[in-house]
C-alpha cells in the first residue's frame, strides 16, 4: 500500500513528532508508516486522513485490484 502522508505532513509544516503529538502516537510510528514499514489501524488511518481534510483513499492508495 502507498501512502502520502509525508507529501501531506510536509505541506502541512509539520515535523514527524508534531504530527505524531497531534495523533496520539509516538514519532516512530510516524516514521514507520512513511517509509512503509507498518501499514496504520483503521482508527489511526481515520484520524490521520481527518486531520488532513481527506478521504482515507487520498492518504493511502492501494494498488491492488481484484480480479472479477
Amino acid at each position: 500500500m502507498e501512502n502520502r502522508v509525508r507529501e501531506f505532513r510536509e505541506g502541512a509544516g509539520w515535523s514527524q513528532g508534531e504530527l505524531a503529538r497531534r495523533l496520539g502516537v509516538s514519532r516512530q510510528t510516524i516514521n514507520a508508516v512513511e517509509t512503509d514499514k507498518y501499514d496504520p489501524s483503521l482508527p489511526l488511518a481515520l484520524r490521520m486522513a481527518g486531520l488532513f481534510g481527506l478521504e482515507v483513499r487520498e492518504l493511502f492508495i492501494d494498488h491492488w485490484v481484484a480480479e472479477t
